[in-house]
């Protein structure tokens, strides 16, 4: 078992895991397509569909965690995605870090552990199709305006769409 991995309750009494919080990776291709996760039915939220990601260890980073966890889960390597935002969703005692990444294409994935059933990449407007993890359903529609605005999605040259460094909800690091 990992340093961080645990369970912990929120200031709202909810129940998490992560004892010193967790971290997904958001990751968009062009179209844009997004990396959903299928989640093991063993898990906390089995069967249905999320971000790559997981608990953070004691001295990582969100976004070491969220890259870390991509590549055990996902083949994802670090190197081939860019960092775009971070966005906490904080419930007092403990937080969820998304952070944002694009990727030049649909990268190739397949699962690597046991936390996934499958991986896909979905075009964006097909994601609320998919039963989704409660706390990324209640997160996405904001990412899905931020990609929508430009932020997340990389122009044909490379670039970030107009990113300003905010995300669209919680707090930006």
């Amino acid at each position: 078992m990992a340093d961080g991995d645990g369970w912990v309750r929120c200031a709202a009494g909810h129940r998490h895991w992560g004892v010193h919080g967790a971290a997904g990776l958001l990751l968009v291709a062009p179209g844009p397509l997004v990396l959903l996760q299928h989640r093991a039915e063993w898990s906390h939220h089995g069967g249905t569909w999320g971000i790559p990601g997981g608990a953070r260890a004691r001295r990582e980073s969100a976004q070491q965690a969220a890259l870390r966890e991509a590549q055990e889960e996902a083949g994802i390597a670090p190197a081939d995605v860019e960092v775009l935002a971070e966005v906490v969703d904080d419930h007092g005692g403990w937080s969820y870090t998304t952070v944002r990444a694009t990727a030049a294409g649909a990268l190739p994935v397949r699962p690597l552990d046991g936390e996934s059933l499958a991986l896909a990449w979905v075009p964006a407007e097909q994601v609320q199709g998919h039963p989704l993890h409660p706390g990324f359903a209640a997160g996405w529609p904001a990412h899905l305006a931020a990609l929508q605005a430009g932020h997340g999605e990389r122009d044909d040259d490379g670039e970030d769409g107009g990113h300003d460094g905010q995300g669209a909800t919680g707090s930006s690091t």
